[in-house]
């Protein structure tokens, strides 16, 4: 019991956030706090890091066509749709989370976003059925995930002319690639955190 006391006690303290929500920062619901499920592995893109993302993308999110990978919390496609992007997909692995996302978007009465639940890396290995303009790759740490995405986006047409990817992920990967034609815009790093943002040309 102990054990799982401290073990619940430690995620709180990674959490950006009040346990169980995270907040919009800005746009037509900011300061609106969505519930999102305490799963393992979970991990909500800060406040701070994500104030710094969308000032990276202030002239380019409104009318954007986005795709949230590996969304989690959907703490970035909110922030989007939040921001008037034109419409958002998010993918989302676990059921429970992915049943939430849906809550949420009930919630917020959106009619221009999609949760797909399954395996983000199966449904990418798939030909697009549409571009996006505005991309979230942000997996959870240490499995690896992050270059089959970037791989699998480029590769199979999912990513429009000009399109912005954001790349979140663990700062001890040094050995990401990315392809030719794509070109790093801004980075930071933030603690353990890596965050880049790249145009593809």
């Amino acid at each position: 019991m102990r054990k799982n006391q401290h073990a619940s006690t430690q995620e709180k303290s990674r959490k950006p956030t009040s346990d169980g929500f995270i907040r919009l920062i800005s746009g037509q619901w900011r300061g609106k706090k969505l519930p999102v499920k305490d799963k393992q592995g979970l991990r909500p893109t800060t406040d701070r890091t994500k104030e710094t993302l969308f000032n990276w993308l202030m002239h380019d999110i409104r009318d954007a066509n986005c795709l949230d990978c590996f969304s989690g919390s959907g703490s970035l496609g909110f922030e989007a749709l939040s921001r008037y992007c034109k419409y958002c997909t998010f993918l989302e692995l676990d059921k429970q989370v992915a049943n939430q996302l849906k809550s949420n978007i009930n919630t917020l009465k959106v009619e221009n976003a999609q949760v797909i639940q399954g395996d983000s890396l199966k449904y990418l290995t798939k030909p697009a059925a549409q571009q996006y303009n505005v991309v979230f790759v942000d997996p959870p740490f240490n499995l690896g995930l992050a270059q089959p995405c970037i791989e699998q986006l480029e590769s199979q047409g999912h990513l429009a002319d000009h399109c912005l990817i954001y790349v979140e992920i663990e700062n001890t990967l040094t050995t990401l690639t990315t392809p030719d034609n794509w070109e790093l815009l801004k980075e930071k790093i933030s603690g353990q955190v890596r965050y880049q943002l790249f145009s593809r040309g």
